[in-house]
């Protein structure tokens, strides 16, 4: 859990450092990539996040689902559960858990099968993942198994090797600027 910690201090760090110009076109990168995969290609809906303090910013990538007549669900925070509504307008959200947009109002997403965005603090080539460290997307998915997840992150968020737990869910795909991993 130390070790986890010290690596969430570095990245924060270094998100803290990164111009916010490099935030926005890393970001437009990386979902330049995840548009061309197949998995998004195919799904009819998009389970992503708001970013929040400098993460992959996705409002753009939300926007362009949209414009291709996918619909987009986004979670709100209850106890320790997420629940994902389908997010028809930014003026759904207000600052929720954490500080974080969700969403307020909408429709419950229950789709079985999705294409999940999945954000985090750090990941490393074999796709382990560390979170902020409250386990919820863990806890999710292992609760919804037939998503199809796509982490997104920069480079500067990948380690080498990182520390797992028996509960942690490797992402199907990790997306950085430069590279994909499976």
């Amino acid at each position: 859990m130390e070790a986890k910690k010290h690596i969430r201090k570095e990245v924060f760090a270094r998100r803290r450092e990164t111009p916010e110009q490099d935030i926005r076109n890393g970001s437009r990168r990386i979902f330049s990539q995840v548009v061309q995969l197949p998995e998004y290609r195919e799904a009819s809906v998009i389970y992503a996040y708001m970013d929040y303090n400098r993460e992959v910013m996705t409002r753009e990538f939300i926007e362009r689902a949209w414009q291709e007549g996918k619909r987009v669900a986004v979670p709100r925070v209850v106890g320790q559960d997420m629940i994902f509504y389908l997010l028809e307008s930014f003026d759904q959200l207000e600052e929720g858990y954490y500080g974080i947009p969700e969403p307020v109002s909408g429709v419950l997403a229950d789709t079985a099968e999705a294409l999940m965005i999945v954000p985090g603090v750090a990941f490393d080539e074999q796709r382990r993942r560390i979170g902020y460290g409250g386990g919820f997307y863990d806890r999710y998915l292992s609760r919804h198994r037939r998503h199809t997840t796509v982490a997104v992150a920069f480079e500067f968020q990948i380690f080498q090797e990182l520390p797992a737990e028996p509960t942690d869910i490797r992402p199907e795909i990790l997306i950085t600027e430069k590279r994909i991993f499976r």
